[in-house]
């Protein structure tokens, strides 16, 4: 199968650069790729580089994977995540957590910048459960039994245990965690304020435009998973318009906390 190929082809390509036995992946949201700069003996490498990887071409996302140490563990961060609206195939989008996968992670912290339905702009609300409203599967098509079952099982997406510790950690560092169900688009345009009620009426904590598949193709590989969004605006029709500007504006003002409720928690788990 060409996908499993290229999958092999990336891993022996980034274990060549040093990039061996990551514990955790990072996939780094809109302005939050700040994060990936506090790793240390980093090796970095553009995306443009790495074979077989896509581009990302969205601002706040800057088209760099790094690995190194951070919190005393071996870290393959994301600066910068490819999105479906790009016009990117699914394999694309999900195609870095394929190769996390291989290379020999055992989790994944996934992050976003989210519009708030049930909280407000300066949030970070832990991720325990997810709606998929993209409109399609990253598992569509032949399944990669090396990986993982053609049905895998969702109840547990989100790692009961990793939740439990980022709330003990986000309480000792005074930092406000909420929690709740993320829904995830396909996007590029922003929810209407009729598609903001529907969602908030089949129990959506929050809106955006990732991490769904990401999530999926993690499940479907046995990978742990945390999820965090940092909520930077009001869904449609809370306020009155809505751009990506204040998204990467927003999470300047609360990067600080991000960045130390991430590195915290890896250092416990």
């Amino acid at each position: 199968m060409l996908l499993l190929e290229n999958i092999r082809e990336t891993q022996a390509f980034l274990e060549e650069k040093g990039m061996v036995k990551p514990e955790f992946g990072l996939i780094l949201g809109s302005g939050l790729g700040e994060l990936a700069e506090e790793i240390e003996n980093a090796i970095i490498l553009d995306y443009a580089d790495i074979p077989h990887w896509g581009q990302s071409h969205v601002v706040g996302h800057a088209g760099k994977l790094v690995y190194g140490d951070l919190s005393g563990r071996k870290v393959l961060a994301l600066q910068g995540r490819f999105h479906f609206y790009e016009g990117n195939p699914m394999e694309t989008v999900t195609f870095p957590v394929r190769v996390m996968k291989a290379l020999g992670c055992h989790s994944v912290v996934v992050t976003n910048a989210a519009g708030g339905i049930n909280y407000g702009p300066g949030t970070l609300m832990l991720i325990n459960d997810h709606i998929n409203f993209t409109g399609t599967n990253p598992l569509i098509g032949a399944n990669l039994d090396e990986f993982g079952p053609r049905f895998p099982d969702m109840s547990n997406a989100y790692t009961k245990d990793y939740q439990e510790v980022a709330h003990h950690v986000a309480k000792d560092l005074g930092i406000d965690l909420k929690e709740g169900v993320y829904l995830g688009c396909s996007g590029p345009t922003y929810e209407t304020p009729a598609e903001i009620r529907a969602f908030k009426t089949l129990g959506a904590d929050a809106v955006g435009m990732s991490t769904v598949p990401e999530v999926i193709i993690a499940a479907h590989s046995g990978l742990k998973v945390l999820g965090i969004s940092a909520i930077t605006n009001h869904a449609a029709g809370f306020q009155e318009e809505l751009n990506h500007e204040e998204v990467v504006e927003v999470t300047q003002k609360i990067k600080g906390n991000f960045k130390g409720l991430i590195k915290a928690i890896l250092a416990v788990l």
